[in-house]
């Protein structure tokens, strides 16, 4: 069954858009470290940049959020993962077992930046995990085939 969509692929991608502006200034402003590596651990554990994506406007990290959580749940459908990005959406994908209610078996939670520097591949699956940005439970919880989405 395909999900119904709720935000625009006009909005959506508009969206994806200025996030990604974002990342470029930030690496911009940085100096752009060497390696991508560097990049990312840079991006998930300055505070600077952390209060700079909150200085986004919200309809923008809202907007970006739901539309890359549907954007994955089309590539990826299914109920056997949750992927919440609290407090701006959350999604179900992977097939696999289907759970009908509570906590599905496998769970994946983010920062709206964390998750925002996965999808555009700003850094990696491992170095979210490895920074503790990111959790992950279940059998079904790696996403790293999965992204980046764009």
């Amino acid at each position: 069954m395909a999900i119904r969509r709720k935000t625009s692929e006009a909005d959506g991608m508009a969206a994806v858009r200025e996030v990604r502006a974002f990342f470029e200034a930030q690496c911009a402003a940085a100096g752009e470290p060497a390696d991508s590596h560097a990049r990312g651990e840079y991006l998930l554990s300055a505070t600077e940049v952390e209060q700079a994506f909150a200085a986004l406007p919200r309809s923008v990290r809202a907007t970006f959020v739901r539309f890359t959580l549907e954007e994955l749940a089309t590539l990826a459908p299914g109920n056997s993962v949750e992927v919440r990005v609290p407090p701006l959406g959350v999604t179900q994908c992977v097939a696999g077992p289907r759970h009908t209610r509570g906590t599905p078996p496998s769970v994946v939670e983010a920062r709206p930046l964390v998750w925002a520097a996965l999808v555009l591949g700003a850094c990696s699956w491992e170095q979210a995990v490895g920074a503790g940005a990111l959790d992950a439970s279940g059998e079904r919880s790696d996403l790293s085939v999965l992204l980046p989405l764009f």
